[in-house]
């Protein structure tokens, strides 16, 4: 597996921010159809992307600019982390990982069932770094706003998704093969709506 670079994401769409609002719906089955590269790229994008290259800002807010939290994508091929300055997708892993992480969620089978799995991770000592003891809080909030943004995209882009918190963070960290640093927090798949 190699690096890629992802294309760059679209600034507008034929369906308005208030169509998403409006018509999100959890789903946790899928259509077993892979989602395009530029689907996968607006999601990413619309979660953590970098909005203001200047200055560094992204799609979601974050407390103090702490940003603490890292994206990883799940499919059949393999998983990549997200690199939002660069816009592209580090390779991590081959193979599909999707039946292990359900596994490590309870048995839950959107997981298998989504042609793409979304990983929240946080590095807490970032927003630590940033906001001093007690940052954890703050770390939950970056979480809720990207995740939403995520799932609103997704409904935007004819897509649907479940976010999933009920998993075993130390058994996905070690199927992941994650930093030391790096807590999972939230699962989002993603497909096409049955």
């Amino acid at each position: 597996m190699t690096n890629r670079s992802l294309p760059a994401p679209r600034l507008e769409s034929d369906r308005s921010l208030e169509f998403a609002i409006a018509t999100r719906r959890t789903r946790r089955t899928f259509l077993p159809e892979p989602l395009t590269e530029e689907e996968v790229t607006q999601l990413l994008w619309a979660a953590l992307g970098i909005t203001d290259p200047e200055h560094g800002l992204r799609a979601a807010p974050s407390a103090m600019e702490s940003y603490p939290l890292e994206l990883y994508v799940a499919t059949a091929e393999g998983l990549w982390r997200y690199l939002p300055a660069e816009n592209a997708l580090e390779a991590r892993a081959s193979g599909d990982l999707r039946e292990a992480l359900r596994a490590d969620s309870h048995d839950q089978d959107s997981i298998t069932s989504a042609p793409v799995v979304f990983v929240f991770t946080a590095v807490y000592a970032r927003a630590a770094a940033k906001l001093g003891p007690g940052s954890e809080p703050y770390v939950h909030m970056d979480l809720g706003h990207a995740a939403q943004n995520l799932l609103l995209q997704a409904t935007a882009l004819g897509l649907a998704g479940v976010p999933i918190a009920w998993i075993e963070p130390d058994r996905i960290a070690s199927t992941l093969a994650l930093p030391e640093d790096q807590e999972p927090l939230y699962l989002v798949p993603v497909g096409r709506p049955e």
